[in-house]
């Protein structure tokens, strides 16, 4: 695989938490959107290992055949790209590692996180590592040029490849929506109207950081709310989307019981707006706030699994509209965040805050927004939008 300059001086930050995996266990997983890099993370952190793509058709109708001969010419390590492409192998893998238990011998990727785990699930439970990756990290694309506008960073996106070869950004998401997209979700679920496909993922860019409500949005698009379900599962199965739960903290039962809906890669999610330049924004001013807010949750959620550790991240709600935009939650212990897309601040941005602080009874949190400066305040921390990283 050739790679350019610009992504082989990016060193990902999910690198050492995957060789830490691969010493213990002799399945490593590593799952997450195409074209988040997990090809040439995979062989750059396993350069002996053979590489093998599945989704070569010749290849994978050898596997499909013959998985046990297929298996058995791999003596040493083996990276098998896109392996949920031949489900067949999975059982056999279970054979050989438990014959020969090596650490690290199979790197397993995957686009398509449902049926990953559901194959892992069934014949290799308590001999893989499954690993979740995303794009780039603000702090991974700052390594080779730290962006220094929040906006055209939040419409450019994170995906390595626009970067490594320098892409007509509103192009490169419009062939990646039509070429990986439609094909992995219809894949999954069979749907034959493209165009309805088409109006719901749009519909679903234009409700980010929303409560989302299935009947209306089945409504909106011509669908009953059970395909409405089902479709959403499969955009995040496919790592689309992400769906961020309530907290349902014990201290008030009055809490709302929607999801809330964010896109992993904000880049993606403006070409479905139809925002083909950072300028633009300016005339999408309604969802500059909402993009903000996707922004700041993808990254936290980024900067957890990049340390090997599960997000846990939720957002609060009550019935009479207090809310805060997330919380982290580690063990006992709440982290209240609050997102305001503006670069001044005004009282009036805390209320949130103080108000679940009274509540909980919790004196710390985190005020972020798009300004530069990062400061103690008598309710919380204010951050800067380049430092999010410092939270989990």
């Amino acid at each position: 695989m050739v790679t350019g300059q610009a992504f082989t001086v990016i060193q990902r930050r999910i690198q050492s938490h995957i060789l830490a995996m691969a010493t213990q266990y002799p399945v490593v997983v590593l799952s997450g959107p195409r074209q988040a890099g997990k090809t040439t993370l995979a062989q750059q952190t396993f350069p002996n290992h053979q590489y093998i793509l599945l989704e070569d058709l010749d290849v994978r109708e050898f596997a499909r055949s013959d998985p046990k001969t297929f298996l058995a010419q791999f003596k040493t390590g083996v990276i098998l790209d896109e392996a949920q492409n031949v489900p067949e192998l999975f059982s056999y893998l279970q054979g050989i590692v438990d014959r020969d238990r090596i650490p690290g011998k199979f790197i397993l990727t995957g686009s398509q996180h449902f049926l990953m785990i559901e194959k892992i699930t069934q014949s290799l439970a308590g001999r893989a590592a499954v690993i979740q990756m995303l794009p780039l990290s603000y702090e991974e694309l700052a390594q080779k040029q730290a962006p220094s506008d929040i906006w055209s960073m939040i419409w450019k996106g994170f995906y390595p490849g626009i970067y490594e070869h320098n892409l007509d950004v509103t192009k490169w998401h419009q062939f990646y929506f039509n070429t990986y997209v439609e094909r992995d979700v219809r894949l999954l679920k069979h749907i034959q109207d493209l165009s309805t496909l088409h109006k719901f993922v749009r519909l679903c860019a234009g409700r980010i950081g929303q409560l989302i409500n299935l009947s209306s949005l089945g409504a909106d698009c011509g669908i009953n709310h059970e395909t409405v379900r089902s479709w959403l599962s499969v955009l995040e199965a496919s790592f689309i989307i992400t769906m961020v739960q309530p907290h349902h903290a014990n201290f008030n039962k009055r809490l709302t019981k929607q999801s809330k809906l964010y896109f992993n890669d904000t880049g993606l999610a403006c070409y479905l707006l139809g925002i083909d330049t950072p300028e633009k924004l300016d005339a999408h001013h309604h969802m500059r706030g909402p993009l903000f807010e996707n922004y700041v949750g993808i990254e936290i959620i980024k900067t957890a699994l990049n340390k090997g550790k599960e997000p846990h991240l939720y957002f609060w709600r009550d019935h009479h509209g207090h809310e805060v935009d997330f919380i982290i939650e580690h063990g006992t212990n709440l982290i209240p965040i609050e997102v305001k897309a503006s670069g001044t601040i005004t009282s009036d941005f805390f209320k949130g805050l103080t108000y679940f602080q009274n509540l909980s009874g919790i004196n710390h949190g985190f005020l972020v927004y798009t300004g530069d400066l990062s400061q103690q305040r008598a309710q919380c921390r204010l951050l800067n939008w380049k430092e999010l990283s410092t939270i989990v």
